[in-house]
């Protein structure tokens, strides 16, 4: 008889597999829980087989800690765990699994096989399959084998008996794919352990224990190690730890930037974004840095808890964390001066490419061909008024000289003006090297250095600039920073709700009002780097412009002040140089 009821209790075996879809939806998922079970089992090497995708199977082996006869009986079951006894465990939890759930939810949906032994002379396997192989006493198997001591954790055929679940997975390359980079994430983290990745019965990567998670992170994505640096900073009850590729290797996606929270990869957008505001004015406009930030922090300090895979973390203070990577990568790229490697200041010439992905980009020095032919170019005496702006060695302004270390010391070697092409580039000779040197860049970079280091001198407005905002952020960001923006030259005041008037401005300022208001708008996008933006964008605006014409001794000028500089980069991370040797110009015209 119909009794109207519309809620049922779905039966266990249903209600299982719906579970464990929450923590295993594909292969890769496998993947992750079966090698964060073998990190915490303390072994040295991990291997990692797949076949089909890892559809097929799923295996990982490790050399750690194995299991006994009765802890193997219980390890697959839901919520059977070693890592914490009650919830306050969570607390203090530094395993990467805790929950108990990776073993139970791969029974549910696969045919799983555990080999284990504690010390290589008793060994046992476990057969459970999706579900249960059985009822009852035979719902799973346990026998006696033979393996050495460690634990072997395998999944097949992943929800066959699921077809709902299965239709859903991506071709068995897509999958393998996944796989793989899940074992990437985890060699990253743990860059003293061994692992090996076999696919369809052929080794894919063996990446052996190193010294450092600079050497762990271009062995794992083929990069050479050349090209990274390590820095290291601190904070109240955590630590970071941040491998960093330098300007000449960049990307124009996120793609290869890694988060890491002991030991567990995360997606956090405020991490992302400190990695990418330490770096600002370092990368070509458009690009992102290559990089991993590794978070230690006191398990008591974080909620690891908060997502079925843990690919999510609730920090108690993640402004704190946010702020010391911002100011280790700042501090770095400034005092080590990184984007010089490969400039004439690291003394190497033309970079070579590293071994890495094609899609990993690296800036090269000009070729000799093309230095040859630039050479050939005669300076633009017969030019026509209107053609170019002449500017003069006051327009260049003064400088002064960076620390010995430069390019040019303005004594060691008599600096030569060359020429001029392209209505952009000077060319100078300073012993025997060639240097092309970009003049808005070059000038853009002195400027951005004077602001900084100088109060921005002031002009009040004849006549007042008014406008109105579109938005509530916009209000709240003038209001909150009025006596930030007057140090910087603008003064500002509200008239009413939503309506300002500019009263005052950087001396020489030139744009319109419209623009002048869009400009002073965006510095909320620079959070706390805002002198810097500001900076910037006085600099760009202010720096002679491409078809300005210099007289040799402005030129020459400009080039002296552009070759002391400590960072050869102008503030939106491009080169203000190329350099091309003596050599490389008698190897591009085969002269020996």
């Amino acid at each position: 008889m119909d009794t109207g009821t519309r809620v049922r209790v779905l039966p266990p075996e249903e209600a299982r597999k719906i579970a464990a879809g929450e923590v295993v939806d594909r292969p890769a998922a496998l993947v992750r829980e079966f090698l964060d079970n073998a990190i915490d089992a303390g072994g040295t090497t991990i291997e990692l087989i797949i076949d089909g995708g890892g559809i097929r199977r799923t295996e990982v082996l490790d050399d750690g800690s194995g299991m006994g006869r009765e802890d193997l009986a219980l390890c697959w079951q839901t919520h059977a765990t070693s890592k914490i006894r009650s919830l306050d465990d969570l607390l203090s939890s530094e395993t990467l699994g805790f929950r108990g759930e990776a073993l139970a939810a791969a029974a549910a949906v696969s045919r799983l096989e555990i080999l284990t032994s504690t010390d290589g002379r008793e060994a046992w396997r476990l057969t459970v399959g999706p579900a249960g192989i059985g009822h009852g006493a035979e719902e799973y198997r346990i026998e006696q084998f033979r393996r050495a001591k460690g634990t072997s954790v395998r999944a097949l055929g992943l929800f066959d008996t699921i077809p709902a679940r299965k239709r859903f997975l991506k071709r068995e390359g897509s999958e393998a794919a996944l796989c793989r980079q899940i074992f990437i994430e985890k060699a990253l983290a743990f860059y003293t352990l061994n692992f090996r990745f076999t696919q369809d019965a052929q080794l894919k990567l063996f990446l052996r224990s190193v010294s450092s998670r600079k050497e762990r992170f271009a062995d794992a994505l083929d990069i050479s190690v050349r090209f990274l640096h390590e820095i290291n900073a601190q904070g109240e009850g955590f630590s970071v730890a941040i491998v960093m590729g330098g300007p000449e290797l960049f990307r124009n996606d996120r793609r290869q930037q890694y988060i890491f929270a002991n030991g567990r990869r995360i997606q956090d957008y405020s991490m992302h974004q400190a990695l990418e505001y330490g770096t600002q004015g370092w990368f070509p406009n458009g690009s992102h840095p290559v990089g991993a930030v590794y978070i230690d922090i006191d398990p008591s300090l974080a909620d690891f808890n908060i997502h079925p895979a843990k690919r999510e973390v609730r920090f108690k203070d993640g402004g704190m964390i946010h702020h010391c990577i911002t100011s280790a990568l700042r501090n770095y790229m400034h005092h080590r001066n990184l984007a010089s490697q490969g400039s004439p200041t690291g003394g190497q010439g033309a970079l070579p490419y590293p071994a890495s992905s094609s899609d990993t980009k690296v800036s090269n020095s000009i070729t000799a061909a093309m230095a040859m032919e630039a050479l050939l170019e005669q300076p633009p005496d017969d030019r026509r008024p209107g053609d170019y702006a002449d500017i003069g060695p006051a327009d260049i302004g003064p400088y002064e000289a960076a620390e010995p270390g430069a390019a040019y010391d303005g004594s060691a070697v008599r600096l030569r003006f060359a020429g001029r092409i392209f209505k952009l580039f000077l060319l100078a000779e300073l012993g025997e090297k060639l240097f092309i040197i970009d003049q808005h860049a070059a000038h853009e970079r002195i400027l951005y250095e004077k602001f900084l280091s100088k109060p921005i001198p002031t002009q009040e407005l004849l006549i007042p600039i008014p406008f109105s905002t579109e938005s509530e952020d916009d209000d709240v960001f003038l209001a909150s920073h009025r006596e930030e923006l007057k140090k910087l030259g603008i003064d500002i005041r509200g008239d009413r709700d939503g309506a300002w008037i500019i009263e005052a401005l950087p001396s020489g300022w030139q744009l319109g009002d419209g623009e002048t208001v869009k400009e002073i708008l965006n510095l909320k996008a620079a959070k706390q780097n805002l002198a810097e933006h500001w900076a910037a964008t006085l600099a760009c605006h202010g720096a002679i412009k491409d078809g300005d014409y210099l007289d040799d001794t402005a030129a020459q000028k400009l080039i002296e002040a552009a070759l002391v500089l400590q960072v050869p980069r102008c503030p939106h991370g491009r080169p203000l140089w190329v350099e091309v040797s003596r050599e490389d110009l008698f190897r591009g015209v085969q002269r020996t």
